[in-house]
């Protein structure tokens, strides 16, 4: 299991997104607002776009939210907004890699921001490209696996072009190429399956595993990076293995 799988099922099972819906919805109205920008507002044609509102909807935003997301993204009415999308690079404690993507309205805020939880939990950003290098992007789809089985799973993915199907204890994960994100997700949706996820990720090519104290503190890093509003998503390449993943959910 990749240590994004494995953090997002620690976050399902701790409850923590519940807890933070109102962030979910903020990153959710910002994936939309961006996908429409830039492939326009018809989701049918705008495989982004109707991935973003598929996850809208799985986190239960209301349509009305959605709708002017998407006409905001667009630039139509009124309350139409500038949003750029940023990626951040730095080091944690340890020498773990970390990749931060942004959706933000004001760039010299959103720095300012992620360098002060890195300086203050023993991090530093780092140039532009000497970071990304070690990850590659891949889209990764989450499916709840009562009531699925792993053959089956496995060829709808397959067959829609995903590169990797894991099963898990209460999920299949999927990763696909970039590219093909929206269509094995379109593939499995359509064959039944409920998708929990459904996102593009920055997979470390070779994760490095430490001391599970050491790892704890690079975690605590990631949660204070995802809590800043205008951060949508933080990849490491941190090994959370078994005896790391239990601490996490005792704490």
């Amino acid at each position: 299991m990749s240590g994004h799988s494995k953090w997002s099922t620690i976050k399902r099972k701790k409850g923590a997104e519940d807890a933070k819906r109102g962030k979910i919805f903020t990153r959710v109205t910002r994936e939309i607002m961006m996908a429409a920008r830039e492939g326009g507002a018809d989701p049918e044609s705008n495989s982004r776009l109707r991935l973003a509102i598929d996850k809208a909807r799985q986190a239960n935003m209301p349509k009305d939210n959605i709708e002017r997301a998407i006409n905001r993204g667009a630039g139509v009415g009124d309350d139409a907004v500038q949003m750029e999308e940023i990626t951040y690079e730095g080091y944690g404690p340890h020498g773990v890699a970390i990749v931060i993507d942004v959706v933000t309205d004001n760039k010299n805020r959103t720095l300012a921001d992620i360098k002060y939880v890195f300086n203050r939990n023993g991090g530093s950003l780092a140039s532009a490209g000497s970071v990304t290098w070690q990850f590659e992007q891949k889209g990764f789809i989450s499916i709840k696996a009562k009531g699925a089985n792993y053959e089956d799973v496995f060829m709808t993915a397959a067959e829609a072009g995903a590169d990797d199907v894991q099963e898990e204890e209460e999920t299949f994960s999927i990763y696909t190429p970039r590219e093909e994100l929206a269509h094995v997700a379109q593939a499995l949706s359509q064959a039944g399956y409920t998708i929990e996820e459904s996102e593009l990720i920055w997979m470390a090519k070779n994760e490095i595993e430490i001391e599970t104290q050491q790892a704890l503190q690079v975690m605590g890093l990631i949660e204070k990076l995802e809590d800043l509003d205008d951060v949508q998503g933080v990849a490491s390449n941190l090994r959370i293995t078994s005896e790391v993943a239990a601490a996490l959910e005792a704490a």
